[in-house]
């Protein structure tokens, strides 16, 4: 009975191994068929979906994490996540390929219209997948997409089964409603009395002197990046997006392209930093100059100028160490720095400043706008360093300078 047992055992351990093995081979040949990864990248991308696979599929911060723990470089960080991401795409395809003609054409439709709006990969991202999960729930219910009921049942679903936050409800709800409108033709109704009303809270912000303390415990880029935030109130991918054209350091300003909304703006850059910014271009020109290795850029700009990845204007400001392999043409290009590695420096300067605050990168564009408003800078002013659409965003720091000001005393204290 044992023997039995232990046969079984093993018996299927080899089936898991058997199936993981060829699913890894198809993926190889799925990559050189279509043409998507260089032939002497290929071995390298398989390794690393197949290191991601034995760790049993962590989220991509987590396989990050993981990565820099084992001492792995920046580039290797990078190189093994654009992997994970061909390989999630490859497994998405291969699902998608055998579920009914209508999900399928929906689901590409939403992708080619959000991409012809230009919209940000993360909200692509987004969109995409919310749209099937959306499927999936209609499909196990026996429900028709297309019905208004269907839409208002998903919300409440999410709301009073899943328990998912208002946030996450209305981003769902943006995404369905992009579904009907820009692939169905067709206006949805009934569907207002479900949303959920996000919460007014306001935003984490830290006093001068914790910022001076953190930033103080951060170095090489990661440390530059995160004073470039807080000088100029950027987001952490509008800084790690910024081009070598993008900073005018004469005039102590920058120019933030397709920002949150697909806008551009133009906000300051603190002169303090300038010569620490002069001595990293340095570093980056000379990268430049060793390798012949064009800088990833827009889909559309590519295609009308194809040199363009080459010109020095063009180059990322942060940009990484070593060039890998761009998931949208399958060439190697040289990117950005990882998102994680600046999250992560904030996370241990934080720790290492003893600050209880849950103080994140963003934290910082919150404490430039703060603090300007502290020093009299006129709040339609700020809502455009920013990139605010409306005032009424920019006006919760109106409640934040409270915390930093003379509070009121309260009667207790007046008694005798």
């Amino acid at each position: 009975m044992k023997y039995s047992v232990m046969s079984t055992f093993n018996h299927s351990c080899y089936v898991r191994k058997f199936r993981k093995s060829q699913k890894l081979e198809e993926f190889r040949n799925n990559l050189r068929n279509q043409n998507l990864v260089n032939d002497n990248h290929l071995p390298y991308i398989v390794w690393w979906v197949k290191h991601y696979l034995d760790l049993d599929h962590l989220d991509e911060t987590s396989y990050s994490d993981v990565l820099s723990n084992e001492g792995k470089h920046d580039w290797q960080i990078r190189q093994a996540l654009d992997a994970v991401k061909l390989y999630q795409q490859f497994s998405a395809d291969e699902k998608i390929n055998t579920i009914e003609s209508d999900k399928v054409n929906s689901l590409k439709t939403i992708i080619r219209k959000l991409n012809v709006r230009h919209y940000a990969r993360s909200t692509v991202k987004s969109y995409s997948s919310w749209s099937r999960k959306y499927f999936d729930f209609c499909s196990l219910r026996k429900m028709k997409p297309q019905q208004d009921s269907s839409f208002i049942a998903y919300l409440s679903f999410l709301a009073l089964k899943k328990n998912v936050a208002a946030s996450t409800q209305n981003q769902a709800f943006n995404a369905i409603l992009f579904l009907f409108r820009n692939v169905w033709n067709r206006e949805p109704e009934g569907i207002d009395a479900v949303r959920a009303r996000k919460p007014k809270r306001l935003p984490v912000v830290l006093s001068q002197d914790e910022v001076a303390v953190i930033l103080g415990l951060t170095s090489k880029v990661q440390g530059l990046v995160l004073k470039v935030i807080y000088s100029s109130g950027l987001r952490l991918n509008e800084a790690l997006s910024l081009r070598i054209q993008d900073l005018n350091m004469e005039n102590g300003s920058l120019t933030v392209r397709s920002g949150k909304g697909n806008k551009d703006r133009i906000t300051v850059l603190s002169r303090n930093l300038i010569p620490e910014l002069q001595d990293h271009l340095v570093g980056v020109r000379k990268l430049f100059m060793e390798g012949n290795i064009p800088v990833s850029m827009p889909s559309a700009l590519s295609q009308k100028y194809p040199k363009s990845g080459f010109e020095w204007k063009w180059q990322y400001v942060f940009p990484s160490s070593s060039p890998s392999v761009d998931t949208e043409s399958g060439k190697v290009k040289r990117h950005h720095i990882h998102p994680s590695t600046v999250q992560r420096a904030m996370s241990e300067a934080v720790k290492k400043a003893g600050i209880t605050k849950h103080a994140t990168v963003h934290t910082l564009r919150h404490c430039f706008a703060t603090h300007l408003l502290m020093s009299g800078v006129d709040l339609c002013e700020i809502q455009e360093l920013l990139g605010h659409k409306s005032l009424e965003t920019t006006r919760i720091y109106l409640h934040v300078i409270k915390e930093f000001r003379q509070s009121v005393i309260s009667p207790l204290d007046l008694l005798s």
